[in-house]
């Protein structure tokens, strides 16, 4: 960016930068003065930019997003200069799958921690303490014996939260062996767990798959028929899913989007991209009722193109199954929708190329050891709300290919959730405020016998509506016109089992009574909610339990979770809480618990993504890891304070984003971002940013600790060497006697710097010049003079 600036200046033109509001002007003039951009002027009009010398750059207030250049003038912008907005890059969902649970774990005092040098210790806040006579935020944290560790907010990233449901699990002992041993027990046995699943990954990326692309002309026009424009994440989905069945492997990438965000239309696009390209898709769904809404979806879809279509399930005939199996051996039908009947192995395909499967979860383990078979030969698109533990854990190690769908589509609103004793005056007047406006209700119970419990209440309290009953049990064709009266809204409630949890779309549906909700399940509760509120009308789920009983444990977990995730899009989050609760279990085998208990779901998850990684590159990286945490102290305060962000999670939750970024851009960024949200930066928030830029460096320059002061620095290298001896001598050699080599390898580097601002800018002078020599590849020389510089490292 100063290159360009000098160019423009170069060119005889004035330079001004425009800032969206006060505060990013003094965001921006900080950036200018730490990069010694030159003179900088803040002004009002034009006549105040003429004034200035032709070499100052002038900083404006105007509400522009792009610059332009005119004769004797160019103007650039903050989005110029930096690029999209933090915030604005955030609501798309380019976030790495690999940090969502960092991102979604929240910590509260008294939860479990893991510190990956100490071991699981127990959370106690954020405390202010004074370190070298400034203000400086702390992670506290106590383990065994009472024993307290305290924790830069600048480091934080060392900390994971512990994830299990076991409260009372022992602390680690500060300092002891136990947790280091722990720790290596569980690395040996994770890699040889991931040595086993990149044979099974590899196995598959060695079959050569179908090559599928979609055809010009006719597929944008398949496109419009869909009436709303994607969101950024679908585009993103299908993006990747076309690429992937036009690479020449086979596919196996699963789609997590939360309930109505737009799964069905990605694989509609998917399906006719196959179709179209001489191969048959079959599209596996777990229950009879969500066959015939997807069989419908498609036909109204694929009306007047030449694709044939078939639906296998219990809803069908005897006849119509003979003729849509035989349809799908001979080749004449090119997309079948069914439910686990068409994993029946007398179900034989004459070409299939795309295996489409919702809803996993709700597949058994017979099942799903038939989609195993067919993987290997088809693309396979997995399509979820709630992954189940394995499936995630999976996506997230990279050993399954994983696109998120988080952005809601518009005017989408979220669900409010209300959990109580069952109280028939306010289940009435739920149901009867629906009806008045126009709506229908489900009422769902979580077991057959307890529908004409349900029947009896809505005669005797609520008779001014007409309700229907639906359940597993019924006669297909009873079924099918129970739901298609409902559907048509030729009744006010429907009263059913869970049958109607996966799937089904009733936008007119926004009222949810579940009879007796501790009986069901995490993902289960979440998916029945998912039926309601799939409109531009708010939408009230009521989860009743018995009165005057208290729920299990468990129970009562589960359904304090579904009343915190509130939020549009919450479905990813909800499987990081089943990942908690039940552990993902072993990946390669039938046991349950796995190894999470030991580490905890986040350090598990990093751990097993690096063995995995070892396995495929085939060495040990360890050596090259670069995730190590500088521990820096330069003196200055270095905190959110409390007057700037007042409440305490969101300042924890940004102090564990920010532990997270390495680029100066996004720091950078982030900065733009904080001003946008809280106001112009307090200095102690800009010196927070400051020194997550040095850390950055110090992880580029093998830098593990550096102290500053007024009267210089002190550097320690990690492990006591540096990458480029040769260059560190002649950097030593450059600054005279202010730069020294003591024997214990620590870099004493004199100068004067009695101002936290030249302190600051100085130190991040003195780590980036570092950087720059440990980037420089040592002068080419015979393995004698290596081992010469080597030595004379050491006498320095």
């Amino acid at each position: 960016v100063l290159t360009h600036v000098r160019k423009l200046q170069g060119e005889g033109r004035r330079v001004v930068i425009a800032n969206y509001t006060t505060g990013t002007l003094d965001r921006t003039e900080r950036l200018l003065g730490t990069h010694e951009a030159g003179a900088t002027a803040r002004v009002a009009t034009w006549a105040n930019v003429e004034r200035l010398a032709p070499d100052t750059i002038a900083l404006a207030v105007l509400p522009l997003e792009h610059g332009f250049v005119a004769p004797g003038l160019a103007v650039l912008t903050e989005q110029d200069i930096l690029g999209d907005t933090l915030t604005r890059r955030t609501r798309r969902s380019s976030r790495k799958a690999e940090t969502f649970i960092r991102e979604v774990s929240s910590l509260e005092p008294g939860d479990l921690v893991v510190h990956e040098d100490h071991g699981i210790g127990r959370y106690d806040g954020l405390q202010t303490l004074e370190v070298t006579g400034a203000p400086h935020d702390c992670v506290a944290l106590t383990y065994a014996d009472k024993a307290r560790l305290f924790i830069p907010v600048e480091n934080i990233e060392v900390l994971s939260r512990y994830g299990g449901a076991d409260s009372d699990a022992a602390l680690d002992r500060l300092g002891g062996t136990g947790w280091q041993a722990r720790k290596a027990r569980l690395k040996q046995r994770l890699k040889d767990m991931a040595e086993a699943l990149i044979k099974v990954a590899a196995a598959r990326v060695a079959r050569s798959g179908t090559r599928m692309s979609a055809p010009h002309g006719a597929f944008e026009e398949f496109c419009a028929r869909f009436p709303y424009e994607l969101t950024d994440d679908q585009q993103t989905a299908l993006n990747d899913i076309l690429n992937d069945m036009s690479s020449g492997r086979p596919m196996d990438r699963l789609v997590c989007g939360d309930v109505g965000f737009g799964k069905t239309e990605v694989a509609l696009r998917a399906a006719f991209v196959a179709a179209m390209s001489g191969h048959q898709v079959a599209v596996v769904v777990p229950t009879t009722l969500l066959a015939r809404q997807h069989f419908e979806t498609f036909r109204a879809r694929f009306a007047g193109l030449p694709v044939q279509l078939g639906q296998l399930s219990r809803m069908v005939t005897a006849k119509q199954a003979s003729d849509t199996k035989q349809g799908i051996a001979d080749g004449r039908i090119d997309i079948v929708v069914g439910t686990h009947a068409l994993l029946a192995k007398n179900v034989k395909f004459r070409d299939l190329g795309l295996l489409i499967v919702d809803e996993e979860q709700h597949f058994g383990v017979g099942h799903k050891e038939r989609l195993k078979q067919l993987r290997n030969e088809v693309h396979v698109l997995t399509m979820t709300a709630t992954p189940i533990p394995r499936t995630l854990q999976m996506a997230m190690s990279g050993l399954r290919e994983l696109s998120l769908i988080a952005t809601p589509p518009v005017d989408r609103l979220a669900v409010r959730t209300f959990i109580m004793p069952f109280d028939p005056v306010t289940v009435r007047e739920a149901i009867l405020r629906e009806h008045f406006r126009g709506g229908q209700t489900f009422y769902v119970c979580p077991r057959i016998k307890d529908l004409p419990e349900a029947e009896t209440f809505l005669r005797e309290h609520v008779p001014e509506v007409k309700f229907a009953i639906a359940h597993g049990q019924m006669n297909a064709n009873d079924l099918d016109a129970v739901m298609q009266s409902f559907y048509d809204g030729g009744h006010d409630v429907l009263v059913s089992t869970n049958i109607v949890e996966s799937g089904l779309d009733v936008p007119s549906a926004n009222t949810m009574i579940i009879h007796r909700a501790d009986m069901f399940g995490l993902a289960q509760l979440y998916q029945l909610r998912g039926r309601i509120g799939r409109s531009k009308v708010r939408a009230y789920a009521y989860l009743t339990v018995v009165p005057g009983t208290v729920p299990t444990a468990r129970a009562q977990q589960r359904l304090e979770v579904m009343q915190t995730l509130d939020q549009l899009g919450a479905g990813f989050t909800l499987a990081s809480h089943d990942l908690d609760i039940r552990g993902a279990g072993n990946l390669l085998g039938e046991e349950q618990s796995g190894h999470i208990r030991e580490v905890g779901i986040e350090l598990f998850q990093e751990m097993l993504e690096e063995a995995v990684a070892t396995a495929r590159h085939g060495t040990d990286r360890e050596e090259d890891d670069t995730r190590w945490s500088p521990q820096i102290n330069l003196g200055t305060s270095v905190l959110i304070p409390e007057t700037y962000v007042t409440d305490l999670d969101t300042r924890l939750g940004l102090y564990r984003r920010l532990s997270r970024i390495d680029e100066a851009s996004e720091i950078d960024a982030f900065g733009a971002e904080l001003v946008d949200r809280f106001g112009a930066l307090p200095p102690e928030v800009e010196h927070l940013l400051d020194i997550v830029k040095i850390k950055a460096l110090c992880r580029t320059a093998g830098v593990e600790k550096v102290e500053a002061g007024p009267r210089g620095a002190t550097v320690n290298f990690r492990k006591n060497r540096f990458s480029n001896p040769v260059g560190l001598v002649e950097f030593i050699g450059k600054h005279g006697g202010t730069a020294k080599l003591r024997p214990d390898h620590t870099l004493v580097y004199g100068r004067s710097w009695t101002d936290e601002k030249d302190r600051i800018r100085g130190v991040d002078h003195l780590v980036r010049s570092l950087a720059a020599v440990a980037a420089q590849s040592p002068a080419a020389a015979s393995a004698d003079s290596s081992a010469a510089s080597s030595a004379s490292f050491s006498k320095t």
